[in-house]
């Protein structure tokens, strides 16, 4: 049976896209790349030179001379993969509250957009890979194979994000957690470097009545079905 080589999966905030790709990529042997992690990388990196995040200047330069790559779990311990930067693991250090404060900035960094951008096809193109983000399909790899838009309903998103919370043992308001999705739904789909949008030619896929499981069997089968002349 013949697979696709380069899959990717966008979907707003909150949709599952991340938890349930990654799952499926560990089905099918492919490597899982969340490309929102490259963001993540050069805001620690940066964060960690001291720049001036409001400098796009210096950040993009960190950008091009920096080495990133994206690797399965080197380190055994469950993550969901290992980024490298010039040969470091940084990955321990890009999912943390300072971080997640000042990510938004260097995201919406037309500079070292373009810049990460070319890190991010390199690794396509190595194939056999489940690419995520929220323009992975419509300018990051635009000739992928299958491109599937991952989506559910605002209420559904913001509920598993409540409930996601109470399992870790954070402090959680689901209209709290509704207004914020509600609010990244609007930047992300209005801001004027990569909108969020769904690619012309990708399969919905709405996973609003589905659990876990069953939208996981489902992104799987699309991936079964698909054949190469579409």
């Amino acid at each position: 049976m013949s697979l696709p080589n380069t899959i990717t999966v966008d979907g707003p905030a909150g949709s599952g896209k991340t938890s349930v790709s990654f799952a499926v990529a560990q089905r099918i042997g492919y490597l899982f790349v969340d490309t929102g992690a490259f963001y993540r990388a050069m805001t620690f990196l940066a964060l960690e030179k001291r720049l001036n995040l409001s400098d796009q200047q210096q950040v993009t330069a960190l950008a091009l001379h920096t080495h990133l790559d994206m690797t399965p779990d080197l380190a055994d311990d469950g993550r969901q993969y290992t980024l490298l930067a010039d040969g470091r693991d940084i990955t321990p250090h890009i999912h943390t509250p300072t971080v997640d404060a000042h990510v938004s900035t260097v995201a919406a960094m037309p500079g070292a957009r373009d810049a990460l951008l070319d890190v991010q096809r390199s690794i396509g193109k190595r194939g056999q890979v489940i690419m995520v983000g929220r323009d992975i399909s419509t300018v990051v790899m635009p000739d992928a194979d299958l491109k599937i838009y991952i989506d559910a309903s605002l209420n559904e998103r913001a509920t598993r994000r409540y409930h996601q919370r109470l399992e870790t043992g954070d402090a959680a308001d689901l209209g709290e957690i509704r207004a914020g999705l509600e609010q990244r739904d609007t930047l992300d789909s209005q801001r004027k470097v990569s909108p969020l949008q769904q690619a012309s030619d990708a399969v919905y896929l709405d996973t609003s009545a589905m659990t876990l499981q069953q939208a996981i069997d489902a992104m799987h089968q699309l991936i079964l079905d698909w054949t190469p002349n579409g």
